[in-house]
Parts: structure tokens; sequence; C-alpha cells
């Protein structure tokens, strides 16, 4: 385990409860699937290249569905990650395919993949207080 991963862990557990384990499966799912670029590519190999784009773009973000969500990371992955934090998968689903849109969109501010993904923990930590 990395510092911002012990730093991020010290941090989600004094969040706690479900917005702790949703921060928590957020950084998870950008660890897992390499990072905003990852995360990009394989919404574009499963035919929502244009959700993606639009999501790093400096338009309005497409939403995507829980279904498009699970079956584009994978109904595995999801029941994995819900199992670890105690919460059903179609939880997980519902609250990435809310908020994915948006932390990719905070994560590229100038419509560029790139560096701000080091902002992960604060991006997630600020929309769950919205």
């Amino acid at each position: 385990m990395g510092f911002f991963d012990s730093v991020a862990g010290a941090v989600l557990g004094k969040l706690g409860g479900q917005e702790g384990n949703m921060a928590q499966v957020a950084i998870d799912l950008f660890n897992q699937n390499g990072g905003v670029e990852g995360i990009l590519e394989k919404f574009r190999e499963n035919g929502l290249a244009q959700q993606a784009a639009s999501w790093v773009g400096s338009g309005e973000n497409l939403s995507v569905t829980p279904e498009q969500v699970a079956r584009v990371l994978g109904e595995g992955e999801i029941a994995q990650m819900a199992a670890k934090f105690g919460l059903t998968p179609e939880f997980i689903s519902n609250k990435i395919a809310e908020h994915l849109p948006a932390i990719v969109d905070k994560l590229t501010p100038n419509g560029e993949v790139g560096g701000g993904s080091g902002n992960l923990l604060n991006t997630v930590l600020s929309m769950l207080k919205a």
C-alpha cells in the first residue's frame, strides 16, 4: 500500500458510514482500472465513447445507467466491491452511475486526462458532502 492509499484510508476511516465506503469504492475503482484513462478506455471499448468524451470535454456530461456501469466494469468486480464494503451491487452501480461523470469531469478540468488524478480523494469527498 502506497503513501496515498495510507492517507486515504485514514481519512475515510474517520468519515465512516456509507460516505466513507463510497469514497473508498471510488478510489478502488480508479486504482483497479488504470486511473482516469483506464476508466475512460473501458467505457470507449464498450460503446460509450460519446459519454466518456463528454466527461472530459467542456460541455454537458452525458449520463450512464447503472446497467451500463455493471456491463463496462463487470458484474463480478461490482459484486466484489459491494461485498468488501457491505453494500449491494445495485447500490454500488447506482452510485457509480450517479457520480462517475462528474468525478471524471472534475479530474480533467482542462479537457485533458493527466495530472488531475492526484486530486481524486478531495474530488470524491467534496462530491459526497454535497
